[in-house]
């Protein structure tokens, strides 16, 4: 062989690993290639790796009432995530007027530097004239208390506000505050 062919093959090492029986610890040889020498993650390093990489989202967290449902995206490309309603009754909402709709949930936490939104449904303006009043709602990332939406009735006709329809969306978005400067002009 010349000496081009001994450089480019790889290396093989004898690594020397302790197994354990019932009755004694025994020696095992085996030889090993270059790549299990160098320092690869194991698959639990690998699947905590990709956990954590999964949970990067921003947190939100919540308090539910019982009978309440928890926020969903009905689609993977969805902005927001609807919000439900939790009234045990349905309430009648006449043209022209305005409620303040219960979600059964609390706001326990938004991370600092975020806002939660509170938007209205684009199927609800749209068939029937009901949206959400101060659109888009900002719930401040120091807020803590319950989760309520504001919806008004646009339209010409009685709304029904059945018990977990879906009423409002809720988009988390990045903000900062601003600093002003005072300047002559």
């Amino acid at each position: 062989m010349s000496e081009e062919t001994q450089t480019t093959q790889p290396v093989k090492k004898k690594k020397v690993y302790k197994k354990k029986t019932k009755t004694a610890t025994k020696k095992v040889s085996r030889v090993a290639s270059d790549e299990d020498v160098a320092t690869q993650p194991s698959v639990s390093q690998q699947r905590k790796a990709e956990a954590k990489a999964k949970s990067t989202k921003p947190v939100v967290k919540i308090v539910k009432h019982p009978s309440a449902k928890i926020p969903e995206y009905q689609t993977s490309g969805s902005a927001g995530c609807d919000v439900y309603t939790n009234i045990m009754v349905p309430k009648w909402l006449d043209p022209g007027s305005m409620e303040m709709v219960d979600t059964g949930l609390t706001i326990a936490h938004i991370p600092e530097g975020y806002e939660l939104q509170v938007r209205p449904r684009s199927g609800l303006a749209a068939r029937w004239g009901v949206t959400v009043l101060n659109s888009p709602g900002t719930i401040d990332s120091d807020y803590r208390g319950p989760l309520k939406v504001i919806i008004v009735n646009l339209g010409k006709e009685r709304f029904e506000i059945g018990r977990h329809m879906r009423i409002a969306q809720l988009v988390l978005a990045k903000v900062e505050q601003i600093e002003f400067e005072q300047v002559a002009e």
